[in-house]
């Protein structure tokens, strides 16, 4: 068996809202107090506000000072449309977060 770290995947829920933030925050943080690297399924997500966003950010922040990787995929319509309206681009940075 090699020492391969297998990838970990957590899939979101629909809403990432104002008020669904406290509840994924503390699923966020669970997620990455085992400091490799994770990646958000935003497939689901139908409906995203900038305090989600604001989340996904911090959360990419907080794993970049654990020494691992926050990755973005499955950008639903939802999220595409958010990260437009606030000038970011969900394909490029910041679908990567690193310690650097």
């Amino acid at each position: 068996m090699s020492g391969a770290v297998q990838a970990r995947v957590l899939r979101l829920e629909p809403e990432l809202t104002i008020y669904s933030a406290a509840q994924v925050k503390q699923t966020l943080l669970d997620a990455l107090q085992a400091r490799t690297d994770l990646t958000l399924d935003l497939a689901d997500v139908c409906e995203l506000d900038s305090a989600g966003v604001q989340l996904l950010l911090a959360a990419g922040r907080h794993a970049g000072t654990q020494g691992a990787a926050l990755l973005l995929a499955g950008h639903s319509a939802a999220v595409q449309e958010a990260f437009a309206l606030l000038g970011l681009d969900p394909q490029g940075v910041p679908s990567t977060f690193t310690a650097n």
